[in-house]
């Protein structure tokens, strides 16, 4: 049995919106004002690990109602300041929070 890779970017942001309940149209705003991974090729695909900084970053902005400039210094302060395993840990929890929203409770935000 072949274990999953988390880091192979293999969903469209079509697939992570129907996850997350969103628009499409709202993970672009996010993406364009660059809030998510980096991404070099043309395809814009995320990996599992992607898609939890996503989400992340959808919680902040539409739950907590924080703006993107809010949102860029909490994840310079994620990724300066954790290691890779604190990082992935403190997601894990931020994940396990979210799970106790439901889609609807959380309303898309069109304009930051």
């Amino acid at each position: 049995m072949a274990l999953l890779d988390n880091n192979k970017d293999v969903l469209p942001l079509s697939s992570i919106a129907e996850l997350l309940t969103t628009k499409v149209r709202t993970l672009k705003m996010y993406e364009d004002k660059g809030l998510f991974p980096s991404k070099s090729d043309s395809k814009k695909l995320y990996s599992i690990n992607d898609v939890k900084v996503i989400s992340f970053v959808h919680y902040l902005a539409s739950v907590k109602k924080i703006n993107a400039n809010g949102i860029k210094y909490i994840l310079e302060m994620l990724y300066t300041n954790m290691d890779e395993k604190n990082r992935k840990d403190f997601l894990d929890i931020v994940e396990q929070k979210m799970e106790k929203i439901s889609g609807i409770d959380v309303s898309d935000v069109e304009v930051f």
